[in-house]
């Protein structure tokens, strides 16, 4: 009697072999899910040092590093630095910072502080750039040069300040101060305390028409001089202070 061969399932077995992959990969996943939230947790841990460096005069790193320590209430994950660097901008001292997180979980901050070059105004400071910043005042700042005008025009002022500053320096005087009004016209300031109404039109021929005449016919009474107006085709216009009278020169 002949035996049957026996036939295999291979339909069966390739089923069972599926199931088998499918249940390691879960369970491999399981376990991936299981370490990575391990990790996870690992990462995510209270902040333990905040550090602000740069160089500052008016900044106090330490109080900031301390306030910035109050504001960490979530672990390192979770911390928002595009929120903490937006609240360290807001001091207007800070002329930029950058903030990052480093391991062991830490905070660090790297600041610029502003440099201010004049005076805006009664209340504002200029820094480099012309841009505006609104500190409260310290009364060293008193000796910076007093600029005033559209906001818009603060490089425009701060470069015809030194641009006339220089030529005023080469005839012994310094320019203090310098307006320029909306509509275009200048008013200066100098160390003596004189203020000259310049104008808009002609500037540099005006400036140079009031140094002659000052050097030959008002220097030694600079004292008693108020104000020089120099708006005119030939000579100038003097106010003298209360005490001294008004006359006119040139």
């Amino acid at each position: 009697m002949t035996e049957t061969p026996s036939v295999t399932d291979n339909g069966f077995d390739r089923h069972w072999r599926a199931l088998v992959i499918l249940t390691l990969l879960v369970v491999f996943v399981g376990i991936g899910s299981s370490l990575l939230r391990e990790f996870w947790h690992w990462l995510d841990r209270p902040v333990g040092e905040v550090r602000v460096a740069g160089a500052t005069r008016h900044l106090d790193k330490q109080a900031l590093a301390q306030a910035l320590a109050n504001r960490l209430e979530q672990p390192m994950l979770q911390i928002d630095l595009q929120q903490l660097h937006q609240q360290l901008v807001e001091d207007p001292w800070v002329y930029s910072a950058r903030v990052r997180l480093q391991w062991p979980p830490a905070l660090e901050v790297q600041l610029e502080e502003e440099v201010p070059v004049a005076r805006w105004g009664d209340k504002g400071l200029l820094n480099h750039q012309g841009d505006i910043f609104w500190p409260e005042l310290k009364p060293e700042y008193a000796a910076l040069p007093k600029l005033t005008g559209p906001a818009h025009e603060t490089v425009k002022i701060m470069q015809q300040y030194h641009d006339l500053n220089r030529m005023f320096s080469a005839s012994g005087l310094r320019l203090t101060g310098l307006m320029l009004e909306s509509r275009g016209a200048w008013t200066l300031e100098l160390d003596n305390g004189i203020r000259v109404v310049a104008g808009r039109e002609q500037l540099l021929p005006r400036l140079k028409r009031f140094i002659r005449i000052y050097q030959a016919r008002l220097a030694e009474r600079a004292a008693q001089i108020e104000q020089v107006d120099i708006r005119y085709t030939n000579g100038v216009a003097v106010s003298w202070r209360a005490e001294s009278g008004n006359k006119n020169a040139g």
